[in-house]
């Protein structure tokens, strides 16, 4: 039997290592899927990256990983085009739906209002919050 061994300094290769016999057991189950990553920037006027939205596609959903709008930016509906685009890209590469995560400080009511709706919840994380899981269909 293998003993589990802690990595300090993971890197790629080995997540991808760990991820391949779950690929295969999932692919097994419900077939292969397309994988896509989606990245949506915003730029400032010397056309350097100051946010945007970062995502995977799979099994049919796009996962939005992370979705960064600086301080100067925010209420200008930057956010709101970055997810509209962001249902656009889904869209083309055959999604159903859009999910998410988000925490009680952070934009919770920023994706409701775009029609997402709470799937799940983790209270005290972190300590006196809570992080929310959200989903749209788009199909």
């Amino acid at each position: 039997m293998t003993i589990p061994e802690i990595i300090s300094g993971p890197t790629d290769a080995i997540r991808d290592a760990i991820l391949a016999p779950l690929i295969a057991h999932n692919e097994s189950m419900v077939g292969p899927t397309e994988r896509h990553t989606v990245a949506i920037v915003l730029r400032d006027g010397g056309g350097a990256i100051v946010g945007g939205l970062w995502g995977l596609t799979g099994f049919r959903w796009l996962f939005v990983q992370y979705l960064a709008v600086p301080p100067a930016l925010k209420g200008q509906g930057r956010g709101r085009a970055l997810m509209l685009a962001a249902e656009d890209e889904a869209r083309r590469l055959g999604c159903i739906g859009i999910w998410l995560d988000t925490f009680s400080f952070q934009a919770r009511g920023f994706y409701e209002k775009l029609g997402y709706g709470v799937i799940g919840q983790i209270d005290d994380f972190p300590p006196g919050e809570a992080r929310f899981f959200l989903r749209k269909r788009i199909d």
